[in-house]
């Protein structure tokens, strides 16, 4: 801070502290920003590397998820943090395309380092680069395609080019069929009253209705997503039954047990009667509780509190199976799948609060423990995904590939529309700029033609692990677009009609040029703009930095 006249600059700041202005901040924001893109850009396609971290507890991650291998890098630039939670976002979004937007913001600010180092403002960049966004979703909106979420083979396909990516691809056809399955048992219409804006819209909560349990062991062909719910817990008694077909669920979320004052109280006893009376006096607590539940004659008992041996024995006598202590998202899953309300007190059960949607409650010993799977409901609205395994590392990058594929789903269900993968889009994006580029005047030209090559990392990163040559092959993708633009400029001016650009792409596996309409590889479309915006939104705030 600069001090009185004729007096040197006086220091606010602590003397250790480090201090960066100007251009060398922002030339060292540029630098943290593509060390972390060169982290993860081996990640990108069907030929990505996998990555094993060391987390702080001493344990390993092995996994090519960009959010997951972001998470566990302890990083302190702050500008890197920034990128990391850029991932982060996306993946909370979307689901998808964690790995592009670091990629894609990382590639849009070394691009600007020239135009700063040449002393042109950032705010005139970001200017330039929010009106190449505004026209890069113009395009992607031109490109998109509706797709029929009930039409199995196309929404297998969307799956696919998201799974295809991942560790998981060799079982592909399993964990797409997984992934559908599950996202369509959840999904259920809303009504126009609840919240939403107009007509009926979906509603599609994975996080709370479709739960992954993992069990080690058996193979990744043995998973299964159930047609109902599963938890890990055995019966409260031995002798209670373990296998009922259609049964009779009841929930509930209060204890089966003598109820324990809240404060402390002290009784004093003269009687040897009156001690005799009280103990009764419990028992018939107990006894009137589970009267109340008999009365109603559930075939399954559930509550999340305890149950004591009184009420166990009175409840195997009935011929009614008991289970304790469940989570309570359990039981919401569960009486979400079975029709069943949780009710708060005994005696307030009512019929309607018996949920009769199961076909088959029975129990299972898989490995050491005792499951037991509440299965074949009729309509359940949530379900339980059992993925099997050689090892936890394995399962638990299988659950990271398959959230990534049910958010996909989910996406598609909420906005269905999609866009062509395989760097397509990106390359027809930047071609599109390239283009209007041309259209745009002074100093704002620059910029925005940068984003324009900045969009060819994509296609660009996966010629490179493809392995094939990155020259030869985006050169040839880009002739293929330009020509694909040249027609429909032509077409659109001599008879209005706009045929999309062309969709030709890069063949993550082999590294050939194909057309994606062939190859069948679509990405949804709020993925992909959600990418696009978050990069470029995020360049910009970087440099104003």
């Amino acid at each position: 801070m600069q001090g009185p006249p004729g007096y040197g600059p006086v220091m606010v700041l602590n003397n250790k502290t480090q201090r960066q202005t100007g251009r060398e901040a922002q030339l060292s924001n540029i630098n943290a920003a593509r060390a972390v893109a060169d982290v993860i850009r081996t990640t990108l396609g069907p030929r990505s590397m996998l990555k094993m971290l060391l987390d702080p507890m001493g344990g390993i991650v092995i996994t090519n998820d960009g959010n997951c291998i972001l998470r566990e890098i302890d990083v302190s630039q702050p500008t890197a943090k920034s990128m990391i939670e850029l991932s982060r976002a996306q993946d909370e979004e979307v689901g998808d395309g964690t790995t592009s937007v670091i990629i894609l913001a990382g590639e849009m600010l070394i691009l600007a380092e020239p135009l700063i180092t040449e002393m042109l403002h950032p705010t005139v960049i970001v200017q330039g680069y929010t009106r190449a966004l505004q026209e890069a979703l113009d395009i992607c909106e031109r490109m998109a395609k509706v797709v029929d979420v009930e039409n199995e083979v196309q929404m297998k396909e969307i799956v696919n080019s998201c799974i295809g990516t991942k560790f998981s691809n060799r079982w592909n056809d399993k964990m797409v069929e997984m992934a559908l399955q599950a996202v369509l048992t959840v999904a259920r219409s809303k009504t126009p009253g609840s919240g939403t804006k107009s007509g009926q819209t979906m509603e599609v909560d994975i996080k709370r209705y479709a739960k992954v349990e993992k069990i080690p062991g058996g193979e990744i062909a043995d998973s299964v997503v159930l047609k109902g719910v599963m938890f890990n817990k055995d019966t409260t008694h031995s002798k209670m039954r373990r296998r009922i077909e259609n049964p009779r669920i009841l929930l509930l979320d209060c204890p089966l047990e003598y109820k324990k004052g809240e404060s402390q109280t002290n009784v004093e006893i003269t009687n040897t009667d009156d001690w005799n009376t009280m103990l009764r006096m419990e028992e018939e607590y107990v006894e009137n509780m589970c009267m109340e539940i008999i009365a109603f004659q559930p075939d399954i008992v559930i509550t999340e509190k305890g149950v004591s041996d009184l009420a166990q024995h009175y409840l195997a006598k009935a011929n009614i199976t008991a289970f304790r202590r469940l989570r309570k998202t359990d039981n919401n899953r569960i009486a979400r799948a079975t029709g069943a309300t949780i009710v708060s007190r005994t005696d307030e059960i009512q019929e309607s609060d018996i949920g009769n949607g199961c076909g088959l409650f029975h129990m299972d010993k898989i490995g050491d423990e005792w499951f037991c799977f509440l299965d074949e409901c009729k309509d359940p609205k949530a379900c339980t995904i059992v993925l099997r395994g050689g090892s936890k590392d394995v399962l638990n990058e299988i659950e990271r590939n398959l959230h990534d594929a049910m958010e996909v789903v989910r996406n598609v269900v909420y906005d269905p529309k999609l866009l062509p993968g395989g760097g397509a889009t990106e390359m027809a994006v930047a071609m599109g700029i390239r283009r209007a580029g041309l259209k745009v005047e002074g100093v704002q030209q620059r910029p925005f033609l940068a984003v324009g090559e900045a969009m060819e990392v994509i296609p660009r990163t996966l010629a490179q692990n493809c392995g094939v040559s990155v020259i030869r092959t985006v050169t040839q993708l880009r002739a293929k677009h330009a020509a694909a633009y040249d027609e429909w400029e032509k077409n659109s001016k001599e008879s209005g009609v706009v045929p999309p650009a062309s969709d030709f792409g890069i063949n993550g596996t082999t590294g050939v040029l194909v057309s994606m309409e062939e190859l069948g590889i679509w990405e949804p479309f709020s993925v992909k703009v959600q990418t696009i915006k978050t990069a470029i939104e995020s360049a910009c705030m970087i440099l104003r930095i």
